[in-house]
């Protein structure tokens, strides 16, 4: 009785690969639609916060909010400080290229 209640429960815990591909690439195209607004209002005033200090223009905040509704949260803390690290970078570099006078 108890090997047929064990082999049953393990039929209704079996991983859907399909279901979570599918989660990770809806997730991976409300990220993209995010930073993509954000590169593209990048010439208006950050006033919203994100995680990690992050900060974005209001007209991003739809795209934000739906970011954060397909991602898990550490996934968007995750990515978020991907694009931090990314633009410290991008700004220490384009800074030192203009001290070389180039």
């Amino acid at each position: 009785m108890a090997l047929e209640a064990y082999s049953t429960s393990q039929n209704t815990d079996k991983i859907h690969t399909d279901v979570l591909s599918q989660a990770r690439i809806s997730c991976y195209k409300a990220r993209d639609a995010f930073y993509s607004c954000m590169e593209k209002e990048s010439s208006k005033k950050p006033t919203e916060i994100a995680t990690v200090g992050l900060l974005y223009p209001v007209e991003c905040k739809k795209t934000r909010e739906e970011y954060v509704k397909q991602c898990r949260p550490t996934w968007v803390k995750h990515f978020d400080r991907q694009y931090c690290a990314k633009k410290r970078v991008q700004r220490l570099l384009d800074d030192t290229e203009s001290r070389r006078g180039l």
